[in-house]
């Protein structure tokens, strides 16, 4: 695995391509910045593979969880041939994280199981430093025994035939302390590693500015040549400041989080003069209550995820009963295409199965959309504009 960087604009991020995602899969690419797609037991949530497979511009990477699929390893060395045909996935790269991005873990969850063969995966980490008031003792810990961890397997790896062709993400700790969180980053880029998972700057784990100058710094430290992946990162703010510190690759569990709430993605991101060639429309705008805003002037919670954010608008909300515009004007996606806000308010009130289908095909689509715009705009030299586009607030779209 390596990765082509086409631009590197120093405070703006970096544009590029990661190939050589599989030995087995050499045709494969992604392109950077951005995200994996989220699945749950390798299903993207509410969407069969055909329908999914509608959607334009899927990641080529697929991601599965060691803590979802361990507990039915059973039933996966029963079958034999691997987690990709027994989930029927089509052609797709699978990743291997630890945990599911969009659910809380416990402190001290573990497993003892193991997994069937991805293409990545992660390696494990002590990556529990997020809690108030950790000792720097604690955080010294974390780092010196996740480095141990990555040894270990780093030496498991070259003597199992079966992970030849697999590769290994180094995780970089340190929680909120630079010299650690550098001297991890230094430890980890020494070991044969293909990339690099910064974690613990996961949303509500600490100040959105402080994650951004932790992260600058540490990406400092690490080779150009190699991919950055930041777990539980999906809001759209967080990604933008985050690419601005240096991250390549996101984690895509954003719009099933935004689906299980019952809410619509609806924010700007259209950088060009037509909004046509955009792919949206104007304005499509922010469209929250008073009662529903959540943001908290730096306050941080680990339950922050799961809060309604000012990018989506909650479909439940009485008002959209009688609003028979489409989610987000000009949105080319199935949903938008065929159906009205109304039709989602009715679906998400009687608690019909197929609300959650629609809202997270445009919701999918939305974001990947997103990603799009995201790389057009560091390749254009228009990031501050798409920033503002993103920002951008204001009262109930006009029908």
């Amino acid at each position: 695995m390596h990765l082509e960087l086409t631009r590197v604009v120093q405070g703006s991020g970096r544009l590029g391509v990661l190939r050589g995602l599989s030995r087995t899969r050499p045709h494969h690419s992604l392109e950077t910045p951005g995200c994996l797609l989220y699945t749950h037991l390798g299903s993207v949530p509410h969407l069969t593979q055909d329908t999914l497979h509608t959607l334009k511009d899927l990641p080529s990477v697929t991601q599965v969880t060691l803590s979802d699929i361990a507990e039915h390893q059973e039933v996966l060395e029963s079958f034999k041939e691997g987690f990709r045909k027994f989930a029927g996935l089509h052609d797709t790269v699978l990743y291997c994280s630890l945990h599911d991005p969009a659910a809380l873990c416990p402190a001290g969850y573990t497993t003892n199981k193991k997994c069937t063969q991805p293409d990545w995966y992660t390696s494990m980490a002590d990556g529990e430093t997020w809690q108030v008031n950790t000792t720097r003792k604690r955080v010294r810990k974390s780092v010196d025994r996740t480095l141990a961890h990555l040894d270990e397997c780093l030496l498991l790896h070259h003597k199992l035939p079966e992970l030849e062709e697999v590769s290994v993400f180094g995780v970089v700790e340190g929680g909120d302390i630079v010299d650690e969180r550098l001297r991890s980053a230094r430890e980890t880029a020494k070991r044969p590693v293909v990339g690099f998972c910064l974690d613990g700057f996961q949303t509500g784990f600490m100040e959105p500015s402080v994650r951004a100058q932790l992260i600058a710094a540490v990406t400092e430290e690490l080779p150009e040549d190699k991919p950055r992946l930041l777990p539980g990162v999906g809001r759209p703010d967080e990604v933008l400041a985050c690419v601005e510190a240096g991250v390549d690759v996101f984690e895509g569990f954003f719009p099933f989080q935004v689906t299980e709430r019952g809410c619509a993605l609806c924010f700007r991101f259209d950088v060009t003069p037509d909004p046509e060639s955009a792919g949206r429309a104007p304005p499509a705008v922010l469209e929250l209550n008073k009662e529903e805003e959540v943001v908290r002037n730096g306050n941080v919670n680990r339950d922050d995820q799961t809060q309604m954010t000012p990018f989506e608008i909650n479909l439940k909300d009485k008002r959209y009963e009688d609003d028979f515009g489409p989610l987000v004007k000009g949105c080319g996606c199935y949903s938008c295409q065929n159906h009205q806000r109304a039709y989602l308010h009715h679906l998400l009130v009687t608690n019909e199965l197929l609300a959650g289908v629609l809202l997270m095909i445009h919701n999918t689509s939305h974001y990947l959309g997103f990603f799009k715009a995201l790389r057009a705009a560091l390749a254009s030299d228009q990031l501050e504009l798409l920033k503002r586009r993103v920002m951008e607030a204001g009262g109930r779209e006009s029908d």
